[in-house]
């Protein structure tokens, strides 16, 4: 879902930065996978185009950037962004910025040229900057380790050239000179010094890495919502051809087809937020220490979440939940288990010990609260809308909820994604079909 980018002068250490952080992206976030990418592509005919291009000093920079562009708008758009729309994190050693630098900066022909050129490549959703001194990234360069693992011989190594590179780099990166359009989208973050030992260069990468990621910053080339439906998409389909074995303690497959069981959406809500109610003011009562840790709507991002996720799922462990919560839905692995503990104590979830007792329990939804499960997918794009809806109207009844949102006409789009959910989850009534339109929608919320 995010295109990360790893920038830098030649042997500044951007291609270990490129695999910490892949490493850390792959431990401690949701993502269907993490790819490892680089540009120029040295195994594809439009990356040595361009790479011939430098080495041979055969072209003018405004064709050396056009051959780059060339390369860069095929990986952008065949490779890179397919797999951004199914929820996978993309670390590409070097990018758009290398061009604005080399051909732009250092090149001559404008940093606002090379942005033209290449105006319909995708944006990295964050640039990672790191700095080297030239003389310790030349000795890098030259050195028998670095030489047998890269193809450096087409790129300037002199000592000039670098300082200019670098020089480039610092005007760019650091505000100096304005980013041009569109690649002033995304986020900076440098520069990282790689000049002292790899444990402290790590330690920098892991930081601005969960920096960026916690704060929870929308893709600039994908559609959240398309990456969910991918998911969820995914998931359903995958367990079509799943089977279950009997006497091993799981339950038997639930009835995905008829999952609201009769009930009107905004029932199932209702009621489920009724038991929430009843156990916030139990612990009230009680004056329990464990209020401040339970969430206080059902809605929230983490509840409906780890609910969402785990009506889809047979029974899970808890990498398991977060591995299929995606990129999107994503909790951190702590809060998950703090969730999780909480809809046990709540009698939400069941929780069972594996046969070998090695493992981590594997948590489970319980058949009654199944619908409400489902349901928070369906209306995942409108669960602020309601809640805010439920807070302006605390006498109006919720089943008219989702009618006042779609007569306001400020939530069409977000109406819309749910109609798109449910038609990839259902309708949730075997005697129903999925709603096509706001109408239909409303009167699907109302259980007509």
């Amino acid at each position: 879902m995010f295109l990360f980018s790893v920038e830098g002068g030649d042997g500044s250490g951007k291609g270990f930065a490129t695999q910490v952080i892949s490493e850390i992206l792959e431990q401690e976030f949701c993502f269907t996978s993490v790819e490892k990418t680089a540009e120029p592509r040295r195994n594809h005919p439009l990356g040595r185009l361009a790479i011939d291009s430098v080495r041979e000093k055969n072209t003018s920079p405004e064709q050396e950037a056009g051959l780059f562009a060339a390369d860069r708008l095929d990986h952008s758009h065949g490779w890179i962004l397919p797999k951004l729309l199914e929820g996978r994190a993309v670390v590409s050693e070097r990018n758009i910025h290398s061009s604005l630098v080399y051909q732009g900066i250092v090149g001559g022909i404008g940093i606002g040229r090379v942005a033209q050129i290449n105006s319909a490549a995708l944006i990295p959703d964050l640039c990672v900057w790191v700095d080297c001194d030239p003389k310790i990234a030349l000795g890098r360069i030259r050195s028998e380790t670095l030489r047998g693992l890269s193809d450096k011989e087409e790129y300037f190594e002199t000592s000039d050239f670098q300082i200019r590179i670098r020089q480039g780099y610092q005007d760019l990166l650091s505000g100096k000179m304005e980013m041009p359009t569109p690649f002033d989208m995304g986020a900076i973050i440098g520069p990282i010094s790689n000049e002292g030992s790899q444990k402290d260069f790590r330690r920098l990468l892991k930081e601005v890495i969960r920096s960026f990621m916690n704060r929870r910053n929308s893709p600039i080339n994908v559609r959240m919502e398309m990456v969910d439906q991918f998911q969820i998409k995914s998931i359903i389909q995958r367990s079509r051809y799943q089977s279950t074995l009997s006497g091993l303690g799981f339950s038997p497959p639930k009835n995905n087809s008829n999952w609201l069981r009769g009930n009107a959406p905004w029932k199932v809500l209702k009621s489920a937020q009724d038991d929430h109610k009843e156990m916030l003011n139990s612990l009230v009562n009680n004056k329990s220490d464990n209020l401040v840790e339970i969430p206080k709507n059902i809605l929230n991002h983490s509840v409906s979440a780890v609910c969402g996720t785990l009506s889809l799922i047979q029974s899970a462990e808890i990498s398991e939940i977060r591995s299929n919560m995606g990129p999107v839905r994503s909790v951190s692995e702590r809060h998950t288990r703090r969730i999780i503990k909480f809809l046990k104590d709540f009698g939400w979830v069941s929780q069972r010990k594996n046969l070998h007792g090695r493992d981590s329990p594997k948590s489970q939804l319980k058949s009654e609260y199944y619908s409400f499960g489902r349901l928070v997918l369906a209306i995942w794009p409108l669960r602020k809308e309601i809640r805010d809806w439920q807070r302006r109207n605390p006498g109006t009844h919720l089943r008219f909820c989702m009618g006042q949102l779609e007569k306001s006409g400020l939530y069409e789009s977000q109406l819309r994604e749910s109609i798109e959910r449910l038609s990839i989850i259902g309708s949730g009534s075997k005697d129903n079909s999925n709603p096509k339109d706001l109408g239909q929608l409303s009167q699907w919320w109302q259980g007509s």
